[in-house]
C-alpha cells in the first residue's frame, strides 16, 4: 500500500492542501481558428474562425484542384451552422501548413457531409495525418453522421516538436476528401501528463516521452449533471462534455446530483484546465439504500478500438459530505482494480476540493470492444455508508510506436505502455517476466480456445436453421462427437452414438413419442430457453425433456457446453443428462426426471408438508458435496455461478442433487486467482465482491451457498421487498442476527422444538463464514461441508441423549413424509427476484444406486448471455 501511495504522490494525484480559488482563464499562444472554404470569417459562441478563401499567410493552403463546396439546407440538429456549410473539398492529396509556437497543442477537425454538384458524401474516403501522426484511415464521415448527430467531431492532443505542423488530407483512390472547419490551439500543460498509474503492467507507474505521444479523444462526460457546451467550459479550453446518460449501464442508475451554485475549488498545483467548474459540480452516487448498495456497482461501458491503450481519467470532488471515512470506495477500470479505498474528502481535506486520478490500459484481448469504468462501495466495516461516488471521465486513445491513431492501424505496441523505447516504467522486479508470461498463456489460451471452437461453429450445410438458432455441428463437436451415421431414407440420426460420452443421442420422432408429441399437459416448466416435458423413453425411464424455443435470445452456445463440458461430471449429487437431439434444427435435452423437485418448494410458497431439521441439514450436505465436487473433482474447477433453492433438485428419495449449469464457468488455473466474466447470477444469491469487480472465484459459489443455508434454516425468499427496509435482503437480515445471537428468533417456526440449540449453532457459524463480505475470508466448500457434517452429528448425538423430550419431524422414516410428485406451478409472489422466470424443472432418477461414478451432468436453465 506504501508503494501505491507514492505512485501516487509521484504523479501529482494527491494535491495539496493550499486553494486555489481565483483563476484566470488560459491564454493559447496559438490560437488559429479556420473555416475551411468560407470567403469571410464566421463567429462562432463569440469565436472568430478565419476564412480560407480570404488571403491567409497562417496557415498556407497547398491544394491543387480543390473545390469550395457549400450547401443552404437547414439542419436543425447542427450546433453551429454557420461554422460548416461550407467545405474544402480534395480531390488530389492536399495540406494545410500551420506556423505555431513548439508545444502541445489541440487539433479539432469538424466533418458534415453534404450534397454538393456531383460530390455526394457515400462517395468520400480519405486518410488524415499530422506531422508524422496518422490520425484518420480510409475514413468516411458518412458512415458516421446521423440525422440526430449530423457533425462528425474529431479532437486530438498533438505535441508539435518545432514550428511547423503540416495537416494532409489524402484521398482514397478515386474518391475525395473534405474539412469544414479546423482549430489548433495551444493546450496547458496540466491536461495531458506524461505518466499514469498503468494497470496493464500491473499498476506501475509508466512514464512516456511528450515529444512521440500523441492522443485522440474519445469521451469527456460530465457525470450526473447536464452536457456543457464549448462556449460554457469554463476554463475557456472550448472543451465538450457529454452527459453520462447514454454511458450508465443496466437499471442501476444511481443518483445523480448537481449543484451550479457550488463554488468548486481547485487545490495547488491543479488548475480548472483540468475540467472546469460544471463537471466538479456535478456527481452520480449510489442512493439512499445500503442494501441494494452492497450488491453492485455504478458502471460506465465506452465502445472503444481494439490495439491501442488508453488514457482514462476520472474526476471527484465530494459535494455531499464533509466527514472523513463518510464515503469509501474502489475504483475499477475494465475488471481490473484501479485503486482501493479512496476517500475524497480524506485526500482534499474539504468539500469542494476537486481531484482527479489517472490509468492506462491496454485494450487489445480479442472482441473486447468496450471499456468499463466502475466505482463501488469499499467493505462495510471500512466506511460509515456503502457508497461511491464519481463526476466525470476523459477517455484517451494513446497513438502506436508506429505513429497511428486511425482505427484498423492500431496494430503495434502504444507508445506510452511499454511500446516505446522512451517509456519508463517504476515498478519492482518481476514484473517484466510476469507479464511476458502472461502474454504467453494468454496467446496459449487463445489460439487453444480457438483450435477448440473450431468444430463448435454450426455446420454451413444447414439450411433450414432460422437466423441465430444454428444446429449442432454434425461432425465437428472438437474430438468428443463421433460422427452420426444415418437410417437408410430417413435422413435422421440414429438414436444412440456409438463411442460418445456425450450421452444418447435422440432422434425428434423418438421424444415425440416420449411426450405424447410435445403434449401441452405434460409441460412441467417453461423457461428462458423454453418448455420442460415430462416423458418417459422406450426402457421405461420418466425423463424430462427440455425443448428450445427459436425465439429464445439464448441457444447454441449454452446448448453446446451443457453436452460437451457437464456431461463429462459424474457424481451422486448432481443431475444427470441422459442426452439430446439437434434433429431438424431442434435443440433439445434429456435429464433424469426428479420427483421431489426444487428444495425451496420443500421450504415455503407450496402446499408440500415441510421437511424436518435432520432432513434438511442431509440435502445441505448433499448439496455441498455436488458444488465441493464441481469445484475440486474435475481437472480444472467448475464454477455452478446461480446456486440457489431453486437448483438444487430432490429425487424420490430426497437425495439432493445440484442443477443448472446454464451460467456455469471453468473455474481459475493455478496461476490464477479469478476469471473475469461479466456478472450473472440470481440477485439475492450475488456474491457482492464478484459483483462489484466482476471476478469470479469459487468463494462466490461459497457465499451463494451461505445464503441458501439461511434460506433452509429461516424458510423465506432471498429477496422480499414486501418486508420491512431491514429484513428484505436475507442474507444481510440472517447475518445480522447471527452476529447478534439472535438467528434462532428468525428461524422457521415449523422447526422450533425439532433441532437442537447446538446443531443450529454450528449451522448458523458456517452460514455467516460463507457470507463474508471479502472471498478470501470465506471457506473452501470442503470446509462448508464439514461442518455441516458436524451440525448433523451434534444434531444426531442430542436426538440420542434426549431422544424422550425431542421429536424431531425427520426421525420417522422418509416414506412417511414424502410428498405426492410435484406439478409445475407458477412463480410465487415472493419469488428469489431472479429477472428470468425459474424453470420448474422436475428432473428425477429412478436408481437409487447411483454411486459417484455415475453418468452425470446437469440440468440447464440456458440463461440469457445479457446476465440476469
Amino acid at each position: 500500500m506504501g508503494m501505491r501511495v507514492g505512485w501516487t504522490l509521484c504523479l501529482g494525484l494527491l494535491v495539496a492542501t493550499t486553494a486555489w480559488t481565483v483563476q484566470s482563464q488560459f491564454v493559447p499562444a496559438d490560437n488559429l481558428l479556420i473555416a475551411c472554404g468560407a470567403p469571410a470569417s464566421v463567429t462562432d459562441n463569440g469565436r472568430v474562425f478565419m476564412g480560407d478563401g480570404t488571403t491567409l499567410t497562417n496557415p498556407t493552403l497547398d491544394a491543387p484542384g480543390a473545390v469550395v463546396g457549400s450547401t443552404t439546407v437547414p439542419n436543425a440538429n447542427l450546433a453551429n451552422p454557420k461554422l460548416v456549410q461550407q467545405a474544402r473539398i480534395f480531390t488530389a492529396n492536399s495540406s494545410y501548413t500551420f506556423t505555431v509556437t513548439p508545444g502541445r497543442h489541440f487539433v479539432r477537425l469538424y466533418f458534415f457531409p453534404f450534397v454538393f454538384t456531383s460530390f455526394s458524401p457515400n462517395s468520400s474516403m480519405f486518410s488524415v495525418t499530422a506531422n508524422q501522426y496518422r490520425l484518420l484511415n480510409d475514413f468516411k464521415p458518412a458512415v458516421y453522421s446521423t440525422d440526430a448527430r449530423p457533425l462528425v467531431f474529431k479532437e486530438y492532443s498533438l505535441n508539435v516538436s518545432d514550428s511547423t505542423l503540416v495537416l494532409n488530407f489524402d484521398p482514397s483512390g478515386t474518391s475525395y476528401a473534405f474539412i469544414n472547419a479546423i482549430e489548433v490551439v495551444s493546450m496547458p500543460d496540466d491536461v495531458v501528463p506524461d505518466r499514469a498509474i498503468s494497470l496493464t503492467q500491473l499498476g506501475a507507474v509508466a512514464t512516456w516521452g511528450s515529444a512521440n505521444t500523441a492522443l485522440e479523444m474519445m469521451y469527456h462526460v460530465n457525470v450526473g449533471g447536464p452536457s456543457v457546451s464549448p462556449q460554457n467550459d469554463s476554463a475557456g479550453l472550448y472543451r465538450t462534455w457529454q452527459a453520462d446518460d447514454g454511458y450508465i449501464f443496466s437499471a442501476a442508475l444511481g443518483q445523480p446530483t448537481y449543484q451550479p451554485a457550488t463554488t468548486i475549488v481547485y487545490p495547488l498545483p491543479l488548475t480548472e484546465s483540468i475540467a472546469p467548474q460544471s463537471v466538479y459540480q456535478s456527481c452520480r452516487t449510489m442512493g439512499p439504500t445500503t442494501t441494494a448498495n452492497a450488491i453492485f456497482n455504478l458502471t460506465w461501458i465506452f465502445p472503444i478500438d481494439l490495439g491501442y491503450t488508453y488514457f482514462v481519467r476520472l474526476h471527484f470532488c465530494e459535494l455531499l459530505s464533509s466527514t472523513i471515512g463518510q464515503r469509501i470506495f474502489n475504483i475499477y477500470v475494465n475488471n481490473q482494480t484501479a485503486e482501493n479505498g479512496i476517500d475524497v474528502i480524506s485526500k482534499t481535506g474539504h468539500a469542494d476540493y476537486a481531484m482527479y486520478r489517472d490509468y492506462l490500459i491496454r485494450m487489445e484481448t480479442p472482441g473486447a470492444t468496450k471499456l468499463w469504468v466502475q466505482v463501488g462501495p469499499a467493505a462495510s466495516s471500512v466506511s460509515a455508508i456503502r457508497d461511491a461516488l464519481l463526476n466525470g471521465i476523459e477517455i484517451w486513445k494513446l497513438n502506436t510506436t508506429q505513429g497511428s491513431l486511425a482505427t484498423g492501424v492500431g496494430i503495434a505496441a502504444p507508445a506510452g505502455d511499454g511500446g516505446s523505447s522512451n517509456v519508463k516504467t517504476f515498478v519492482g522486479a518481476g514484473v517484466g517476466g510476469a507479464a511476458a508470461l502472461a502474454l504467453v498463456a494468454g496467446l496459449i489460451f487463445f489460439f487453444c480456445y480457438k483450435k477448440k471452437n473450431k468444430g463448435l461453429n454450426p455446420a454451413k450445410s444447414k439450411k433450414h436453421a432460422p437466423p441465430a438458432w444454428l444446429p449442432l455441428p454434425h461432425h465437428g463437436m472438437s474430438n468428443t462427437m463421433s460422427t452420426a451415421s444415418y437410417k437408410s431414407g430417413t435422413g435422421s440420426y440414429v438414436s444412440t452414438v456409438q463411442g460418445s460420452n456425450l450421452g444418447r443421442y435422440f432422434t425428434f420422432a423418438e421424444l415425440q413419442e416420449a411426450t405424447n408429441n410435445f403434449d401441452e399437459s405434460l409441460i412441467l416448466g417453461v423457461g428462458g430457453f423454453g418448455k420442460v416435458f415430462k416423458g418417459e423413453i422406450d426402457d421405461g425411464t420418466k425423463v424430462a425433456v427440455k425443448r428450445g424455443n427459436p425465439c429464445s435470445e439464448q441457444g447454441l452456445t449454452e446448448f453446446q457446453t451443457e453436452i460437451e463440458l457437464l456431461s463429462k461430471l459424474r457424481h451422486r449429487h448432481l443431475v444427470s443428462l441422459i442426452g439430446y437431439c439437434e434433429e431438424h434444427s431442434e435443440m433439445i435435452l434429456v435429464y433424469d426426471y426428479m420427483a421431489n423437485g426444487p428444495l425451496r418448494g420443500h421450504l415455503y410458497g407450496t402446499e408440500i408438508p415441510p421437511i424436518g431439521w435432520k432432513q434438511r441439514l442431509e440435502i445441505c450436505i448433499g448439496a455441498a458435496r455436488g458444488l465441493h465436487y464441481l469445484h475440486t473433482g474435475a481437472a480444472q474447477g467448475i464454477i455452478h455461478r446461480d446456486v440457489k433453492t431453486t437448483n438444487i433438485l430432490l429425487d424420490e428419495n430426497l437425495v439432493a442433487k445440484v442443477a443448472d449449469f446454464g451460467l456455469s464457468k471453468t473455474g481459475p488455473s493455478l496461476e490464477q486467482t479469478h476469471i473475469s466474466t461479466a456478472v450473472k447470477g440470481s440477485f439475492g444469491y450475488l456474491d457482492p465482491e464478484y459483483f462489484r469487480r466482476q471476478q469470479l472465484t469459487e468463494k462466490s459459489d461459497v457465499y451463494s451457498f451461505g445464503v441458501v443455508l439461511m434460506e433452509v434454516l429461516c424458510a423465506r425468499p432471498a429477496i422480499n421487498p414486501a418486508l420491512s427496509r431491514d429484513q428484505v435482503n436475507l442474507a444481510e437480515w440472517a447475518l445480522q442476527k447471527q452476529k447478534q445471537g439472535l438467528l434462532e428468533t428468525i428461524m422457521d417456526p415449523k422447526l422450533v422444538g425439532m433441532c437442537t440449540p447446538e446443531s443450529v449453532r454450528k449451522f448458523g457459524e458456517t452460514a455467516e463464514k460463507c457470507l463474508q463480505e471479502q472471498g478470501s475470508d470465506r471457506p473452501a466448500m470442503g470446509d462448508v461441508l464439514w461442518n455441516l457434517e458436524h451440525a448433523l452429528q451434534l444434531h444426531e448425538a442430542a436426538m440420542q441423549a434426549e431422544q424422550p423430550n425431542l421429536m424431531d419431524a425427520s426421525a420417522p422414516m422418509v416414506s412417511s413424509l414424502m410428498p405426492p410428485p410435484m406439478l409445475s406451478h407458477p412463480l410465487d409472489d415472493d419469488d428469489d427476484g431472479s429477472s428470468e422466470s425459474s424453470e420448474r424443472h422436475i428432473l428425477g432418477s429412478d436408481d437409487e444406486d447411483l454411486e459417484d461414478a455415475s453418468a452425470s451432468a446437469v440440468f440447464s436453465q440456458l440463461v440469457n448471455p445479457q446476465g440476469r
